[in-house]
């Protein structure tokens, strides 16, 4: 009797190791369900699932996410698509968090520990933008003057798009600027001069510096920023709660 038992564990034990292969596989091919590749309309690889942005990353650390009130707990946030004080007058972000690509987030902390010295900070309104985000705002405004195609995809998309302004660091108030965030008038145009001098110098001082770290300022907002290299990037449309957990 106890040679038939201890027989018939080991035969189940030999069934189990020759299936492990299968269950393996089986596992395998489940996680991978988990990450599919939905098609674009318009034909762009977009990262949506966090095991392919996790790939990305094992890569190449610089295709990381960085929070950036973490990584620059000096920073300040305004997130205005966090809120209904926004153009389109909806909360778009579940959170009011603020992401760049590594190399970015490493630039935008020299720019704060430089800032310092002239007793100024930086103040961020969007960074880091999930793809479908940018497909609402098309939806609302069409104008690629102000708002990315999503034909094209946005330099938000990729995680290398900051919007910002300068403040105050003992009042934490904005320096004066040719207009609030998201102005979508030709006031907002780099090129425009028609301001006081105070504003222009505080305009200019601010592209200085930001091209000091490897930032271009956009052709049509003052307070939109790319930063150099951003086409190395893939767009994602990976959503805050993603990146937080």
């Amino acid at each position: 009797m106890l040679t038939r038992f201890c027989s018939n564990i080991n035969l189940k034990n030999s069934v189990l190791v020759l299936l492990l292969p299968i269950f393996t596989l089986f596992a395998s091919n489940t996680w991978a369900q988990k990450c599919p590749n939905y098609p674009n309309k318009y034909g762009l690889k977009i990262i949506s699932c966090f095991q392919d942005y996790q790939r990305e990353v094992k890569l190449n650390r610089n295709n990381e996410l960085v929070d950036l009130e973490k990584q620059i707990p000096t920073i300040k946030l305004e997130i205005r698509y966090a809120t209904t004080l926004n153009f389109t007058g909806k909360v778009i972000y579940t959170k009011a968090k603020a992401y760049t690509r590594y190399p970015v987030a490493m630039a935008l902390k020299s720019i704060q520990d430089s800032l310092a010295y002239y007793k100024l900070g930086l103040k961020i309104f969007d960074a880091y933008r999930p793809y479908s985000a940018s497909e609402k705002f098309y939806k609302v405004y069409p104008d690629t003057n102000f708002v990315a195609n999503p034909r094209y995809g946005s330099r938000h998309n990729r995680g290398c798009a900051i919007d910002l302004t300068l403040i105050n660091l003992s009042t934490g108030k904005e320096l004066a600027m040719p207009t609030e965030f998201d102005d979508f008038s030709n006031r907002a145009n780099p090129q425009n001069m028609n301001f006081s001098k105070e504003i222009l110098q505080n305009r200019t001082f601010l592209f200085k510096i930001m091209a000091h770290f490897g930032f271009l300022h956009n052709s049509t907002e003052w307070w939109h920023f790319d930063f150099t290299g951003w086409e190395r990037y893939s767009l994602m449309d990976l959503h805050f709660e993603m990146l937080s957990n």
